[in-house]
């Protein structure tokens, strides 16, 4: 555990997180600054900087929790796509975002936006209320989902 690192603390639990999964090698919980509501984040319970420095075992368990949660958050919140995508640049702790994608632009690049001077602020941090009640929610949900 890197005791610098926000992420090793959460799987440690000695910081709270509004958690809907864990197991062995990986914790799924919200992201306090969601783009939408549900938007959780996977991270390794293992401290590796980035995503290329990941055993391919907990790659995989990270991708296959991805799954169940994009199939879980179809069921909860009516999205026909969950985006999903591995990160690093925030948090050098390696991580998932698992997004409800409500319309196409909920995950994109500078790459695809025309003007060239778009400034972007950080997304809303989410009340601690509306965090619990999504975390219940969508727990629920991954627990009906089987595969």
């Amino acid at each position: 555990m890197a005791t610098d690192c926000l992420f090793c603390r959460i799987a440690a639990h000695t910081v709270t997180a509004d958690v809907l999964h864990e197991d062995q090698h990986v914790l799924a919980f919200l992201d306090i600054h969601p783009i939408r509501p549900g938007h959780t984040l996977i991270v390794s319970k293992q401290h590796f900087a980035y995503f290329e420095d990941v055993p391919t075992e907990i790659a995989n368990a990270i991708i296959a929790l991805g799954q169940r949660l994009a199939r879980a958050m179809k069921q909860a919140y009516g999205v026909q796509q969950v985006g999903f995508l591995f990160a690093g640049s925030d948090i050098p702790h390696v991580h998932a975002h698992i997004v409800p994608m409500h319309e196409k632009t909920d995950l994109t690049s500078r790459l695809y936006i025309a003007e060239p001077r778009l400034t972007f602020r950080e997304t809303p941090r989410a009340p601690d209320d509306a965090l619990s009640a999504t975390a219940a929610g969508l727990a629920a949900a991954l627990r009906n989902v089987t595969r």
